[in-house]
């Protein structure tokens, strides 16, 4: 396979949960992009791996061989990274990157592995002038921590406004409402998803977080966890008319929690679906968190010397 732009969108806290739409809002909720890029499947524990022609699912081991319950601080490293972060911190750890794990999401993050090879890269969340500001600097996630190393933590409110960027909850609300930037624009989640799609046609590898379902799976229960579930799905829906049919989609999470509502963080694989040309040259190796970085440098055709 030829190089091709890869967009990765990370969804903070979803996993593949069972088959039972008493406990997981993917059979409760309407997903009609989801559902339809999968065929009208959908993944649960029993049938993990589902697809249709434009898109299959990945379940990825977030356990990573360390014992207790998957969190998302070392969760994102190690998606990140590629780096067994839960082991090398001796534990998993959240919701924070651990500050004696952010020289290796600084270092070895793939936006500063693929911009070091010579791909141009962006990440399209819109943070605040000056974040994360005065005494914020030990509660930094993984994905802003990233892009700050590459030097693309370069999306501010005007990105925001010229729809060059994306905010962190898909729609400008906040940003309006509590950061006092009322004269943004007013947008849908579909917009939204075009906006996104537009950032993504200009580089090579894009970066985008979004972490509302994880605060769903922990205090949402079913009725919040659907409708952070439907609000992604119309985001997608947007996104993917607009996206370039070049653009591989890589769609992946850090741990399980929303999938089941009736617990929180769980031991369920993580979530990760892929679109495009890469969904039809999966590796065999892409099962768990630390392989997602290997697969995608392997489509941008990154070659690494060995550490």
């Amino acid at each position: 396979m030829s190089s091709a732009p890869v967009l990765l969108v990370f969804l903070d806290g979803v996993g593949i949960g069972p088959a039972d739409p008493e406990s997981n809002p993917f059979l409760r909720a309407e997903l009609p992009v989801l559902t339809g890029l999968l065929g009208g499947h959908t993944p649960t524990l029993e049938e993990p791996s589902v697809g249709g022609g434009n898109a299959v699912t990945v379940p990825l081991d977030a356990t990573l061989g360390v014992a207790g319950i998957p969190q998302s601080g070392t969760g994102q490293a190690a998606l990140l990274t590629g780096e067994n972060a839960a082991r090398i911190h001796g534990s998993h750890f959240g919701p924070w990157t651990p500050v004696g794990l952010r020289p290796l999401v600084e270092e070895r993050n793939l936006l500063v592995r693929a911009a070091r090879a010579g791909r141009s890269v962006a990440f399209a969340n819109a943070y605040p002038k000056g974040w994360p500001g005065p005494g914020g600097g030990r509660r930094v996630s993984a994905p802003p921590l990233a892009a700050k190393a590459a030097g693309v933590l370069d999306r501010h409110e005007e990105a925001l406004a010229e729809g060059r960027a994306v905010a962190s909850e898909i729609v400008n609300d906040g940003w309006r409402t509590h950061l006092g930037h009322d004269w943004l624009p007013v947008i849908t989640e579909r917009e939204a998803g075009a906006n996104l799609a537009r950032v993504a046609s200009g580089v090579e590898l894009t970066l985008y977080a979004y972490y509302a379902t994880d605060t769903a799976g922990h205090r949402g229960g079913m009725e919040g966890a659907v409708r952070v579930l439907e609000r992604v799905d119309r985001f997608i829906g947007g996104l993917v008319d607009a996206l370039d049919p070049g653009i591989s989609m890589v769609v992946v999470s850090d741990h399980g929690n929303l999938e089941d509502v009736t617990s929180q963080h769980t031991l369920n694989p993580a979530l990760g679906m892929v679109t495009g040309p890469a969904a039809s040259a999966l590796p065999r190796t892409m099962r768990s968190l630390t392989d997602v970085v290997p697969a995608v440098l392997g489509w941008l055709e990154v070659l690494e010397s060995p550490a």
